[in-house]
């Protein structure tokens, strides 16, 4: 008797959540995440993509679209300044301040309409600087690049991937034009004991001698890291047939974003943004909850450098990876305060 009650029980309290989760679903079916962003988010931009912080916390950097221009964006006024309609060009995937406030950009010399992703792979991407002052076109590091480079926040060093494996080089400055020096690989995926696609993401601060980079396919796809002198290679999110894809990295080292789909392990179009430890726990904590919306994801987060906020965008199901449709602001002070009058 007591097992009939027991599994009568567990039919009803499933079939109240079953409810439940329907009941929510259809709340917000035909509904945007922006029309209910919570206290500690806001809008910045209605378009772009792919977020980078000013180091002081002032500006945001951004991408137009894919193969767009770029842009820059005051967060205390919102006024929003082109920073690539000075010149011709083909269109750019990547924009990041370098650490003396120029400008790392990736795109193609070329451009076709009719096949445009090809400007997007390692044969055609190429990795230029843009000064600062805008006072001239880019320069070509003659380097190509797979998917994004990683920058350093503190020294002219970046890293990036191409064909299977990282390099990296510092960016030097003769006669005032940039260059690269040092160049080395540093990992070589078939030197890995496992199958997987590599792309380069974040040094890890404050010392930057780690390298936290995405490992596309293996147990769905997981955090990793690269310790740069040893070669040394770590799996820090540790979650099988989870999509986990390291992006921003906080300031002190100690946790990374990811786009993750723990919430529902339905891949890539279903991502929300999670808060990883980088101490080898695997734990997690989630941060946004666009996909609760049909049709929604969050990505593409960076924090800023006093670990204050968050930069991240909205996209739709279906669209690309790295497609956003408007950058967004999370206040993590906000946020705190707020899980802690709720004893959370």
């Amino acid at each position: 008797m007591k097992k009939r009650t027991s599994k009568l029980l567990l039919l009803v309290l499933v079939g109240l959540s079953s409810t439940n989760c329907l009941g929510q679903l259809q709340r917000k079916e035909g509904k945007s995440p922006l029309d209910e962003l919570p206290p500690h988010i806001r809008r910045v931009t209605h378009f772009g993509q792919r977020a980078d912080f000013s180091h002081d916390g002032k500006r945001i950097l951004f991408v137009e679209k894919t193969f767009g221009d770029v842009y820059e964006v005051q967060l205390e006024t919102k006024i929003i300044r082109p920073m690539t309609h000075r010149y011709f060009h083909e269109g750019y995937t990547r924009a990041l301040y370098l650490s003396n406030g120029d400008i790392l950009l990736s795109g193609a010399r070329q451009f076709d309409a009719n096949d445009p992703w090809a400007s997007r792979n390692e044969k055609n991407a190429e990795l230029w600087v843009l000064k600062k002052d805008l006072s001239s076109a880019p320069v070509p590091l003659g380097e190509k690049c797979s998917e994004g480079p990683a920058v350093s926040r503190r020294r002219m060093r970046i890293a990036w991937t191409q064909g299977g494996a990282f390099y990296m080089a510092d960016i030097v400055y003769k006669n005032g034009k940039p260059e690269l020096t040092n160049r080395k690989k540093i990992l070589d995926k078939r030197d890995l004991p496992f199958e997987t696609g590599l792309e380069t993401q974040n040094f890890r601060p404050p010392d930057e001698k780690e390298l936290i980079f995405s490992a596309y396919g293996y147990q769905g796809t997981e955090v990793a890291g690269l310790d740069i002198e040893t070669g040394k290679v770590v799996n820090y999110s540790k979650a099988p047939n989870q999509y986990d894809e390291p992006e921003g990295i906080f300031p002190d080292g100690k946790h990374t974003l990811v786009e993750c789909d723990k919430h529902n392990t339905r891949g890539t179009q279903y991502i929300d943004i999670y808060k990883l430890a980088l101490d080898g726990s695997g734990k997690t904590a989630r941060l946004t909850f666009f996909a609760e919306y049909p049709g929604y994801k969050a990505s593409n987060p960076v924090v800023s450098d006093d670990g204050r906020y968050i930069a991240f965008q909205v996209a739709k199901r279906g669209d690309r990876a790295g497609v956003g449709r408007g950058i967004l602001i999370f206040d993590l002070e906000m946020y705190g305060r707020m899980r802690k009058s709720r004893g959370r």
